[in-house]
């Protein structure tokens, strides 16, 4: 018996990634992280955390947490925009009037960026809202399922330059970790990072990862202690 992305509904790599997502959605009270920044008047947006499997890398069972091709949806933002520019982010973006709930700004948001079909997205749940003062949004992360994953890409380059499917086993590596540094206003902020082949992911989306990869008992041990500024 198969599943709507043709996979055995007996594969445990499968089920046990989404039930490991379901039962860290369960406890996000107790470990999204909290950014304690303070806001005024924010904006609501959402993005999504959409976790599937790479349809060119197969499974392999040698892996220490999780299956080769388990992966997560990731976007660079241009260069050009007011809010991160350049950075590695999740899909999403500021909520719209016609959005009915947060789960409808990730899903719109997502599919405007990178394309993708939001008929083949299982959400999973919505975690708890996080401020994040540079942009002054209140962000909701909705985390989500790709059931039928679709083709992605850059939809709009004026907001997007690429889009990328990245493996969570690479993510976990810990030659691929480190923590990353930004000194503003005096004061040096300290935060998880990865460098996925020259590909920075620092900031929210990596402390939102490095979080969830933990409840979720994915995480690898890596050396805390290596710090490299982030170059802005």
């Amino acid at each position: 018996m198969t599943d709507t992305v043709g996979n055995s509904i007996e594969d445990g790599t499968l089920r046990g990634a989404r039930a490991e997502l379901l039962d860290a959605a369960g406890r996000a009270g107790r470990w999204v992280p909290p950014f304690p920044m303070t806001v005024d008047d924010p904006t609501p947006a959402s993005v999504l955390i959409l976790f599937g499997r790479l349809d060119s890398i197969p499974a392999r069972s040698d892996e220490r947490t999780v299956a080769a091709d388990l992966d997560v949806l990731l976007q660079r933002r241009a260069a050009t925009l007011s809010s991160h520019p350049g950075q590695v982010s999740f899909p999403g973006g500021g909520r719209d009037a016609t959005d009915a709930d947060a789960v409808a700004t990730a899903l719109r948001e997502a599919q405007e960026e990178t394309g993708l079909d939001p008929d083949g997205v299982e959400v999973l749940s919505t975690l708890p809202e996080i401020p994040l003062a540079v942009s002054n949004f209140l962000v909701t992360p909705v985390l989500g399922w790709w059931r039928s994953p679709s083709r992605v890409a850059a939809v709009d380059h004026a907001e997007t330059v690429e889009v990328f499917r990245v493996p969570v086993a690479q993510l976990l590596d810990p030659a691929n970790r480190h923590t990353s540094t930004v000194r503003r206003d005096g004061r040096t902020y300290r935060g998880p990072a990865f460098d996925i082949d020259g590909t920075l992911v620092w900031g929210f989306t990596a402390g939102i990862l490095d979080a969830l990869f933990d409840a979720a008992g994915w995480s690898v041990p890596w050396d805390t202690t290596i710090e490299r500024p982030v170059p802005l």
